[in-house]
């Protein structure tokens, strides 16, 4: 399987846009929502912020972001059809006018040094060649004391459960992916694999003095689903 390049993570998520909300619950057997919430739970903004969703893909959290704080969003990705399937989702959400999608990469950001009040990004450090300079470039655009926050998969740390996690993610996923289409069943069989692999080279503790060498301060951490999922967060340190 290909490795995780930005080229291929483009190319990946182009073939998948149109089912990736529906998929992405499956694949986490309902629980995504539930991680999403927490996600956002974890940014205090009021409704004159503005937020900067990265790797945003089509709006979940974004729009969560909207329902949840009423601040005014900008939704950026690099893949123009998650993006458009996005927009779709926005206007039959009525969200629209709050969310503000822009096409853009997530190591070169487009926008001034501290834009945001917070700023979340979903799945992305998996996908950029260098994760230490894309969180250092997230935080650049993150005014002193407010939130950077993130979602990603996890491998469970409790031996049985990682067991039963190898099984769902090596078997489970790609016979579920294959149900939908040929690209699903492929994204199925990279997903295990490639996770476990970003894990095995940036463990939390790395990941952590990444945060830190980024200027963000205050960490918290906490993982879902027996370990399957993690949502960590940080304040830019004033």
């Amino acid at each position: 399987m290909e490795s995780a390049s930005p080229a291929f993570a483009q190319r990946l998520f182009a073939r998948i846009a149109p089912e990736y909300e529906q998929m992405g619950a499956l694949f986490s057997l309902g629980q995504e929502a539930r991680w999403r919430r927490f996600l956002v739970s974890r940014v205090s903004v009021g409704r004159r912020a503005r937020v900067l969703d990265v790797a945003s893909g089509t709006g979940l959290v974004a729009r969560e972001l909207v329902r949840a704080t009423g601040a005014s969003v900008v939704s950026l990705d690099h893949s123009a059809e998650m993006l458009a399937a996005g927009a779709r989702a926005n206007r039959a959400a009525k969200m629209e006018g709050a969310i503000e999608q822009v096409l853009a990469s997530a190591d070169a950001l487009p926008f001034p040094d501290a834009s945001f009040d917070a700023v979340t990004f979903t799945y992305l450090l998996r996908y950029v060649p260098d994760p230490s300079a894309t969180l250092r470039e997230l935080s650049r655009v993150l005014r002193p004391g407010g939130t950077l926050a993130s979602l990603e998969f996890y491998v469970p740390q409790d031996p049985v459960m990682r067991c039963g996690w190898r099984a769902f993610t090596r078997i489970g996923l790609p016979m579920l992916g294959a149900t939908a289409s040929p690209q699903w069943r492929d994204t199925g069989r990279f997903l295990g694999p490639n996770i476990e692999e970003f894990h095995r080279r940036h463990p939390l503790r790395r990941q952590a003095e990444a945060w830190m060498a980024a200027g963000l301060v205050g960490l918290g951490a906490r993982t879902f689903t027996f370990g399957a999922a993690a949502v960590t967060w940080g304040t830019r340190q004033r």
